[in-house]
């Protein structure tokens, strides 16, 4: 519902566009030849916060975020870092549906 409520460009704005309009994309830090770390900073703290919990469910339940999560723990990401990645694929995930107009199917496990 807050998803609803607080983004309402939900399924009309590109990726690239939602995550940083949620605040989960991240922001460079750069100065002319010197590379900077990258933050996540901004967006809507409502939907970030209502996302943060969605995708902390969704960690447990889903198979498709959960092998995400634990591919990105598995390669060293710190556990934060791992999350956000999730919370951004996400509402990725979320996007498309909303975009294409179609019902939510658990992708296919291949080699099991």
């Amino acid at each position: 519902a807050v998803l609803i409520a607080e983004l309402p460009e939900l399924g009309a704005i590109d990726d690239k566009k939602l995550a940083a309009l949620v605040g989960v994309a991240p922001v460079a830090h750069d100065s002319g030849t010197w590379r900077g770390q990258r933050h996540i900073a901004g967006g809507r703290a409502t939907v970030r916060c209502a996302l943060y919990m969605a995708t902390l469910s969704a960690i447990r339940c889903s198979p498709a975020i959960k092998a995400f999560h634990k591919r990105l723990r598995d390669a060293g990401k710190p556990p934060k870092v791992a999350l956000v990645a999730a919370m951004r694929k996400f509402i990725i995930m979320i996007n498309t549906i909303l975009k294409r107009r179609t019902p939510w199917s658990e992708p296919q496990q291949h080699g099991c």
